[in-house]
């Protein structure tokens, strides 16, 4: 009776690992680190049940390359529509007429990645607060999430979307590394937090803030080819790499890694409705 129950425990771990499915909500596969190999990489992913990857655009050089992805994969892999802010400029008006041209032409699944960066360079930081200000009405506009990218200015970005808030400003806050007070303001700002590599990391301090924040909070990205999770630290990520980050978070949760590719899968997808 005993070895009974224990097959049958045994064959419900195995159909709940068979029926696990993942989603990077971010990754940069269009990237020239893809050149080579793209098709088996993506091989490798879906081997590794992410079945949905989400594209943030950076600049007008980036779309061709995102939307071909798209179209050879339409049931894996979605574009998004956006300005990075390392790509923001003095004439960025330029580059924004173009995001809203394609926003304008087809449905895509969130604007971004756009945001504030103020790591490599802060002489455009009033215009990246103006692009960031465009692009949160944009996503009100089309009703759909803001993805956000904050590199050294948090406080900024936070002061921006608490300017900026409405009930129908929503998104994700991408590669989340700020404290559990900025996590809780994302979060009741209806903000999702971008779980990705750093978590992984000894010191990266992602581990310690997640631990208190509930699991519909959060969703999983690998930020590819940027980032990479242990033990892959300082080599190229990819996609495939989504399941070591869901574990690291399982283990930090004390649940189960079918807990957590579910619950951050249902998240990305009410978070994506457009996929």
């Amino acid at each position: 009776m005993i070895g009974q129950v224990f097959n049958l425990l045994k064959s419900h771990e195995t159909q709940l690992r068979l029926n696990m499915k993942f989603a990077d909500t971010h990754a940069h596969i269009y990237s020239s680190k893809f050149r080579n190999d793209l098709p088996e990489m993506l091989e490798r992913t879906f081997e590794a049940k992410v079945e949905k990857i989400y594209m943030p655009n950076i600049d007008h050089t980036s779309i061709d390359g995102m939307l071909e992805i798209e179209e050879k994969y339409p049931k894996n892999c979605f574009s998004m529509m956006g300005l990075h802010p390392c790509s923001v400029k003095a004439d960025f008006e330029k580059e924004l007429y173009i995001v809203e041209d394609w926003l304008a032409k087809r449905k895509f699944t969130a604007v971004g990645e756009m945001g504030l960066d103020l790591y490599w360079d802060k002489t455009f930081l009033e215009q990246q607060k103006e692009a960031f200000r465009i692009q949160a009405n944009l996503a009100k506009k089309y009703q759909i999430p803001l993805v956000i990218h904050s590199r050294n200015a948090m406080p900024q970005t936070i002061a921006l979307l608490e300017e900026l808030k409405e009930d129908n400003l929503f998104g994700v806050l991408h590669c989340f590394t700020g404290t559990e007070e900025e996590a809780q303001k994302l979060i009741a700002m209806n903000f999702k937090l971008g779980i990705g590599g750093v978590v992984t990391f000894k010191n990266g301090g992602v581990a310690e803030v997640i631990e208190n924040i509930d699991l519909q909070h959060l969703i999983l990205e690998t930020d590819s080819p940027y980032l990479a999770p242990k033990p892959y630290r300082g080599k190229r990520n990819e996609t495939s790499y989504i399941p070591l980050i869901a574990q690291k978070v399982a283990d930090v949760k004390e649940v189960s890694l079918e807990k957590v590719a579910q619950i951050t899968s249902e998240n990305a997808q009410k978070l994506f409705a457009n996929s």
